[in-house]
């Protein structure tokens, strides 16, 4: 004769002479109300309708039993019992908050640092072909150079030597080969990176390289605004500027976690600048800058996979 099975999540009639130790599926463990939410001690399936519930499917297998269970437990009995056996609940974790993510953002004042660049055999023939071109017009400049008139003040930016004589041309020229940047109120020297707040403590800061001083000038740099777009995938963000014939040793990309410097020269003595602050945090010791002939390619690694809403933030500059 059929009996029937009293383990929890059973219900099942068996018959006692083909009971095996896999026969019954059921839970072990004891029903658990908690925030609306219904489910069974010795798993972890939880749900918030009550006939969902009851058709849980059992956890465990063992054998049928004829045994009606014992009365339930007291509050207080159920509470010590849950105490001794603790069950492990899955956590899952939602998005960052907008609050939560600018808390744990880096300082954009982090110290800056150049990132490495990597030129393409077909730029390093095409500047080949500048500096030659360049060399056909020396002897023009040796000419300028020859009627420079006493007086005249060195070109480079930030030395105020006055020509006297040929004598003059053997001095040690002090100064910035980079270009003035103003930022959120501070004024510094895209070369050396010095900062203040007062422009005329700006003007007198000594200059950071030493060289030939220039009495002529090869023309003011004419900066502009070079057309520039971004990718990205899971791992890496990829900032394109399009110019003509980028100059590796004149031009120089820094980049802290959040913040991206680019001073890109390029053919025609043209600049172009832009400080961006990025969307998101990047590792600055895996990214790096590549430069062929016809663009500039910046390529940033995240510090943590994931979609960029946009490659900036509202308050990034770029001239």
């Amino acid at each position: 004769m059929a009996s029937l099975c009293y383990n929890k999540g059973c219900g099942q009639r068996f018959d006692p002479e083909q009971n095996a130790k896999d026969s019954c599926l059921y839970h072990p463990g004891i029903p658990i109300f908690h925030d609306a939410l219904k489910g069974w001690s010795c798993c972890k399936k939880r749900t918030t309708d009550f006939s969902e519930f009851l058709s849980i499917k059992g956890c465990t297998k063992g054998f049928h039993s004829k045994e009606k269970p014992p009365e339930p437990f007291s509050q207080e009995e159920t509470s010590d019992k849950l105490k001794a056996k603790p069950v492990e609940e899955l956590i899952i974790q939602g998005p960052k908050s907008a609050e939560k993510m600018q808390r744990e953002r880096p300082s954009s004042d982090e110290p800056r640092q150049l990132l490495p660049i990597k030129v393409s055999r077909s730029l390093e023939q095409a500047l080949e072909k500048l500096n030659l071109s360049s060399k056909d017009e020396a002897p023009e400049g040796r000419e300028a150079a020859a009627q420079v008139r006493a007086g005249t003040t060195c070109k480079n930016t930030a030395c105020k030597v006055i020509y006297q004589g040929p004598d003059s041309n053997t001095e040690v020229c002090t100064f910035h080969p980079g270009v003035p940047v103003f930022h959120e109120g501070m004024k510094y020297w895209s070369c050396c990176g010095v900062k203040t707040t007062d422009f005329s403590t700006f003007l007198e800061q000594p200059g950071c390289s030493s060289g030939r001083h220039c009495w002529t000038g090869k023309g003011d740099k004419k900066a502009v605004s070079c057309r520039h777009d971004w990718h990205q995938t899971s791992s890496q963000v990829v900032v394109t500027v399009y110019t003509k014939n980028p100059l590796p040793t004149l031009s120089s990309v820094k980049a802290n976690r959040t913040v991206l410097e680019v001073h890109v020269i390029f053919e025609g003595n043209k600049i172009f600048q832009a400080e961006l602050d990025l969307w998101g945090v990047i590792k600055i010791e895996k990214s790096f800058v590549s430069m062929v002939p016809t663009k500039v390619e910046i390529t940033l690694c995240k510090d943590s996979p994931g979609s960029w809403a946009r490659l900036e933030l509202p308050q990034s500059t770029s001239r």
